[in-house]
């Protein structure tokens, strides 16, 4: 086979797969935005971006990209935090350290239904453990329920729990990538671990740091089940919340869409969600190329 033609077909299958089940339901879902559209009637008039600005004169479509950047924030610092402190450990020389790596990625593997429910439970309004911990030790209850700041809290935490341990092994990988020559001679130099940490690991684990960041934030920017679950909710109930407290902009697209039958407006605001996510992965992208460079400067 010719070597200029071979590699070209050895990654063929991956972009024909991308464009049927990637690019094609994303045109797909621009053209359904741009029309009236039933879930049983189908495609209706063209109403060119109507259903944008219809979405866009929504308080509650702002109301649900204040919760979902609220719910990003407080899950995405501290899950990275985490993540990276765990990766520091597990790169140490700890004994049964497979098994560690294992023991961390448990939680990923549970069902996030699974998950939303057993964490529901603990942060019940009367009878959660949560609850029961801080009268405990003498501090007022949590309507968990009840405010936006509590719920966020609350599902923010069933999100750091599952993907935690997923991105501390993509990080420990990143870590493990890394020259020991470097710590040695860092060593040599006398700087500390902390000081090695910070001068020769953070700035070697760009790359890998750069990913984890874009993916977090996709998946963060996108959370479903755990805010369906949260609260009870079921049925025909307000899912989000009685006021939306907790409604995110996926849980709001699949109300707009399947309870008020409106696949038009809610294929727009699939398409916002979609600039979203862009507009921050961009920003994160920079802002972690420019932390891990003015880091790695500082040597």
């Amino acid at each position: 086979m010719d070597l200029r033609v071979s590699p070209y077909l050895y990654i063929a299958p991956f972009f024909v797969l991308f464009f049927l089940f990637g690019l094609a339901p994303m045109f797909y879902t621009a053209w359904v935005a741009l029309h009236e559209w039933h879930p049983i009637g189908g495609q209706g008039d063209f109403v060119g971006l109507a259903n944008f600005t219809a979405v866009l004169g929504q308080g509650m479509f702002w109301k649900s990209v204040f919760n979902t950047l609220s719910i990003f924030v407080f899950t995405a610092v501290p899950q990275l935090i985490a993540a990276i402190f765990i990766a520091a450990v597990l790169d140490a020389n700890l004994r049964a350290g497979t098994f560690w790596r294992m023991a961390v990625l448990l939680p990923y593997v549970a069902a996030p239904v699974a998950v939303a429910i057993i964490f529901s439970n603990l942060f019940g309004n009367q009878f959660g453990l949560v609850n029961n911990l801080l009268a405990t030790v003498g501090l007022p209850q949590v309507q968990w329920t009840g405010s936006s700041t509590a719920s966020h809290v609350a599902i923010s935490t069933m999100v750091s729990f599952r993907w935690t341990g997923y991105n501390a092994l993509i990080l420990l990988a990143g870590m493990q990538a890394i020259p020991r020559d470097l710590y040695e001679a860092a060593g040599i130099d006398g700087a500390s671990r902390l000081r090695r940490f910070f001068s020769v690991t953070i700035p070697m684990l760009r790359p890998t740091l750069i990913f984890v960041i874009i993916t977090t934030t996709i998946g963060n920017l996108q959370i479903f089940d755990e805010a369906r679950i949260f609260g009870g909710a079921s049925g025909n109930g307000p899912v989000g919340g009685a006021d939306g407290q907790w409604k995110t902009i996926t849980l709001y697209l699949w109300e707009v869409g399947w309870r008020q039958a409106n696949l038009g407006r809610s294929a727009a605001i699939a398409l916002l969600l979609l600039l979203l996510i862009v507009l921050i992965g961009l920003i994160n992208f920079l802002a972690a190329r420019k932390i891990a460079s003015d880091t790695g400067a500082k040597r």
